[in-house]
Protein backbone atom coordinates (compact mmCIF):
# COMPACT_ATOMS: atom_id res chain seq x y z
CA UNK A 1 0.00 0.00 0.00
CA UNK A 2 1.14 3.53 -0.66
CA UNK A 3 1.88 5.74 2.32
CA UNK A 4 0.59 9.11 1.10
CA UNK A 5 2.09 11.18 3.93
CA UNK A 6 5.68 10.24 3.24
CA UNK A 7 5.41 9.31 -0.44
CA UNK A 8 7.05 5.96 0.33
CA UNK A 9 5.93 2.42 -0.05
CA UNK A 10 4.83 0.52 3.05
CA UNK A 11 3.09 -2.66 4.09
CA UNK A 12 1.47 -3.52 7.40
CA UNK A 13 -0.66 -5.97 9.32
CA UNK A 14 -2.16 -6.71 12.72
CA UNK A 15 -0.41 -9.56 14.50
CA UNK A 16 -2.26 -12.78 15.28
CA UNK A 17 -1.84 -14.73 18.51
CA UNK A 18 0.04 -17.51 16.69
CA UNK A 19 2.44 -15.00 15.07
CA UNK A 20 3.24 -13.58 18.50
CA UNK A 21 3.67 -17.02 20.06
CA UNK A 22 5.81 -18.41 17.22
CA UNK A 23 7.69 -15.12 16.63
CA UNK A 24 7.18 -15.39 12.89
CA UNK A 25 5.07 -12.92 10.91
CA UNK A 26 3.24 -13.96 7.73
CA UNK A 27 2.31 -11.76 4.80
CA UNK A 28 0.32 -12.50 1.69
CA UNK A 29 2.52 -12.47 -1.40
CA UNK A 30 0.48 -9.63 -2.91
CA UNK A 31 1.22 -7.39 0.12
CA UNK A 32 5.00 -7.66 -0.21
CA UNK A 33 5.59 -8.50 -3.90
CA UNK A 34 6.43 -4.89 -4.86
CA UNK A 35 9.38 -4.90 -2.44
CA UNK A 36 11.21 -8.13 -3.24
CA UNK A 37 12.21 -10.51 -6.00
CA UNK A 38 11.35 -13.92 -4.60
CA UNK A 39 12.65 -17.38 -5.35
CA UNK A 40 10.67 -20.16 -3.72
CA UNK A 41 12.41 -21.68 -0.71
CA UNK A 42 15.29 -19.18 -0.77
CA UNK A 43 16.00 -16.88 2.15
CA UNK A 44 15.99 -13.11 1.85
CA UNK A 45 17.12 -10.46 4.31
CA UNK A 46 15.55 -7.23 5.53
CA UNK A 47 17.57 -4.57 7.31
CA UNK A 48 15.16 -2.85 9.66
CA UNK A 49 15.48 0.18 11.92
CA UNK A 50 13.01 0.52 14.78
CA UNK A 51 11.53 3.76 16.14
CA UNK A 52 14.40 4.05 18.66
CA UNK A 53 17.03 3.84 15.91
CA UNK A 54 18.15 0.27 16.71
CA UNK A 55 19.14 -1.83 13.68
CA UNK A 56 17.81 -5.35 13.12
CA UNK A 57 18.11 -7.95 10.37
CA UNK A 58 15.09 -10.16 9.72
CA UNK A 59 15.20 -13.36 7.69
CA UNK A 60 12.35 -14.20 5.37
CA UNK A 61 11.28 -17.01 3.07
CA UNK A 62 8.82 -17.10 0.16
CA UNK A 63 6.50 -20.08 -0.23
CA UNK A 64 4.05 -21.15 -2.90
CA UNK A 65 1.55 -23.63 -1.48
CA UNK A 66 -1.24 -24.94 -3.73
CA UNK A 67 -3.66 -25.08 -0.77
CA UNK A 68 -3.04 -21.65 0.80
CA UNK A 69 -1.42 -19.72 -2.05
CA UNK A 70 1.75 -17.66 -2.08
CA UNK A 71 2.99 -16.16 1.16
CA UNK A 72 6.08 -14.85 2.93
CA UNK A 73 7.27 -15.68 6.43
CA UNK A 74 9.61 -13.36 8.32
CA UNK A 75 11.45 -14.61 11.39
CA UNK A 76 12.12 -12.04 14.11
CA UNK A 77 12.43 -13.86 17.44
CA UNK A 78 14.71 -11.42 19.26
CA UNK A 79 12.81 -8.35 18.02
CA UNK A 80 9.45 -9.86 18.96
CA UNK A 81 10.69 -10.82 22.41
CA UNK A 82 12.44 -7.53 23.15
CA UNK A 83 9.48 -5.42 22.02
CA UNK A 84 6.94 -7.50 23.97
CA UNK A 85 4.64 -7.78 20.97
CA UNK A 86 1.02 -8.75 21.52
CA UNK A 87 -1.81 -10.03 19.36
CA UNK A 88 -3.52 -7.18 17.45
CA UNK A 89 -0.43 -4.92 17.55
CA UNK A 90 -0.04 -3.25 14.16
CA UNK A 91 3.34 -3.64 12.44
CA UNK A 92 4.16 -1.13 9.72
CA UNK A 93 7.20 -1.51 7.44
CA UNK A 94 8.16 1.54 5.39
CA UNK A 95 10.83 1.22 2.72
CA UNK A 96 13.75 3.61 3.09
CA UNK A 97 16.27 4.63 0.47
CA UNK A 98 19.46 2.61 0.20
CA UNK A 99 22.61 4.46 1.21
CA UNK A 100 25.93 4.13 -0.57
CA UNK A 101 28.00 1.21 0.70
CA UNK A 102 25.06 -0.63 2.32
CA UNK A 103 24.21 -4.29 1.74
CA UNK A 104 22.17 -4.87 -1.44
CA UNK A 105 18.96 -6.04 0.23
CA UNK A 106 15.99 -3.84 1.08
CA UNK A 107 15.98 -1.42 4.02
CA UNK A 108 12.91 -0.62 6.11
CA UNK A 109 11.81 1.39 9.09
CA UNK A 110 9.42 -0.47 11.38
CA UNK A 111 6.79 1.04 13.64
CA UNK A 112 4.70 -0.92 16.12
CA UNK A 113 1.33 0.50 17.15
CA UNK A 114 -0.81 -0.75 20.02
CA UNK A 115 -4.43 0.05 20.76
CA UNK A 116 -5.16 1.47 24.18
CA UNK A 117 -8.46 2.49 25.69
CA UNK A 118 -8.43 6.04 27.06
CA UNK A 119 -11.51 7.82 28.39
CA UNK A 120 -13.74 5.32 26.60
CA UNK A 121 -12.00 5.79 23.23
CA UNK A 122 -9.73 3.41 21.34
CA UNK A 123 -6.44 5.12 20.52
CA UNK A 124 -3.55 3.66 18.52
CA UNK A 125 -0.21 4.72 19.94
CA UNK A 126 3.32 3.98 18.78
CA UNK A 127 5.14 1.44 20.93
CA UNK A 128 8.48 2.94 22.01
CA UNK A 129 10.39 0.04 23.58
Amino acid sequence: MENQEQGRQSFSKHLTQSEVKDRIIFFSYTDVAPFFEFQEGHLFFMDVTDSLGKAWTFIGTFYANPEVGKYVSIKWPQFSSEKGLKANDEVIFTERPQREGEAPWKKFNVVIKRKIRLFGQDIWGELKV
